[in-house]
């Protein structure tokens, strides 16, 4: 059993009703372990703090706190609020267990994280096998984005999708515990030493590639990402976001891909990588209509995705041939 300090995050904007029950499925998954759940409210307005702070009364919890990170940073920037809070007793934490407002582990689920990290000190991240609520898996462990990724996907074509099989995205669940590229953040733990190492969440993501971003600055330094699904969640998804509601990809996805591209590879590497996408999806738009196939992107993706690329550069040329004010010498 493990007796690593482990503190969890349940990070909640306009679930309460949910959050509520991932709270109750977490205090159930935690016995035994030393443990403290926070409830980080990412400012949600909409009375969430004072109901989950009225919940937790009533429930008299010792171990379960309700704190506000005072704005919506994001998911990256909540969760951050809740590492830097640290746990009740002032003990720094050993593990930090982050979960969604809609994922719901089973008893097991977060000892199963726990004794790993335990037992394999190479290890900075571990995550769970995610099944929704009918019980099928989803994909949640996945391989890093590159340019050959983004072509597979975009294009749609199975021929292709077998020639660059080991740049495709998502990978194939195992059935046995396998080092990833890097795992879903609905429910993964992480080693405080290895956060001490690299840092916590990158803000600059709002919403979206801010844990891909984490796990390859894991890698960088030399931390392993470990896919264990022998710790299973219950997942409803995208309830926060809406992303399966989306008329139109939002900004914020669209300004987190871009960014983890230029971050991580470069800026002519990113180009570059819109640009596959861009070729892939138009070939697959002459496919679709040829075959009479249905829409398998929210509508004007491709167009959007292309034109925030171009404003972007734009708006960096602009910046750069803007002169700047002469500084003065002290």
């Amino acid at each position: 059993m493990s007796q690593a300090r482990l503190s969890c995050i349940l990070l909640n904007y306009r679930t309460a009703e949910l959050c509520r029950r991932a709270a109750r499925t977490a205090v159930t998954a935690l016995q035994g372990l030393d443990a403290e759940l926070l409830i980080v409210d990412n400012d949600s307005g909409d009375g969430s703090f004072e109901q989950l702070t009225a919940f937790v009364a009533a429930e008299g919890w010792p171990q379960v706190r309700v704190i506000s990170a005072g704005r919506n940073g994001g998911f990256g920037a909540g969760n951050n609020h809740g590492m830097r809070a640290g746990r009740d007793d002032g003990q720094p934490a050993d593990y930090i267990y982050i979960l969604n407002p809609d994922a719901f582990p089973e008893p097991g689920a977060i000892r199963v994280l726990a004794d790993w990290l335990d037992s394999h000190p190479e290890t900075g991240i571990a995550g769970s096998l995610i099944r929704n609520e009918a019980g099928a898996q989803e994909y949640t462990a996945f391989r890093f984005p590159s340019i050959a990724g983004e072509f597979e996907h975009s294009v749609r074509f199975g021929p292709v999708s077998r020639l660059l099989h080991k740049a495709r995205v998502p990978i194939d669940l195992p059935d046995r515990p396998q080092p990833v590229d890097w795992l879903a953040g609905a429910s993964m733990m992480l080693r405080r030493e290895m956060l001490d190492r690299i840092g916590l969440f990158d803000e600059t993501f709002f919403l979206y590639f801010e844990e891909t971003d984490l796990c390859l600055r894991a890698a960088r330094d030399g931390w392993q990402t470990v896919y264990l699904p022998e710790s299973r969640v219950t997942h409803i998804g995208s309830v926060s976001t809406g992303m399966k509601r989306w008329d139109r990809v939002p900004r914020y996805w669209l300004d987190s891909r871009l960014y983890y591209f230029t971050k991580s590879h470069g800026a002519a590497y990113a180009a570059l990588a819109t640009l596959t996408h861009a070729t892939g999806g138009l070939m697959w738009r002459l496919r679709k209509v040829l075959q009479r196939k249905p829409d398998a992107d929210p509508p004007h993706f491709l167009r959007d995705l292309v034109a925030h690329h171009v404003r972007a550069l734009l708006s960096r040329s602009e910046r750069r041939a803007t002169p700047q004010p002469a500084r003065r010498l002290p």
